[in-house]
């Protein structure tokens, strides 16, 4: 099946926006309490705090496709942490441990730091990137 092929590029970006509206839910969430939830309100230096913060920076950036490489990479070893520390305690399968979620975010947000931005990004309208590698 190729007929999207021509349309990887793009893909990428569209890619790299929505995990980066869905991540960044997990910051509004923790320090604005949008939507409310049970992570609502935690203190900005706990673990979770901090992983707010990045989740909460980290989405923004993501989104709009500023700093791309650096962001995601950072945001992937959150990801990779939080399935440690949060997940991995609890058994060997993701599906029954919980931490499918951030096994997945870990995996996509290595695959943006390799692949870069897409060419629908700030990072490649300020030239920073090779807009159309595939």
């Amino acid at each position: 099946m190729t007929f999207l092929s021509p349309y990887a590029p793009q893909l990428r970006s569209v890619l790299r926006i929505m995990a980066g509206l869905l991540f960044l839910q997990h910051g509004t969430t923790k320090y604005l309490s949008l939507p409310v939830g049970p992570m609502n309100g935690v203190p900005m230096f706990s673990m979770g705090g901090i992983a707010g913060l990045i989740e909460l920076i980290g989405g923004a950036l993501l989104v709009i496709g500023l700093f791309t490489r650096p962001v995601a990479f950072l945001c992937s070893g959150l990801m990779a942490a939080a399935y440690f520390i949060a997940h991995a305690p609890g058994g060997f399968f993701p599906l029954l441990n919980g931490g499918e979620l951030a096994a997945l975010y870990c995996f996509v947000f290595l695959y943006l730091a390799a692949a870069g931005p897409g060419p629908w990004s700030v990072d490649a309208a300020r030239g920073k990137e090779t807009a159309y590698t595939a």
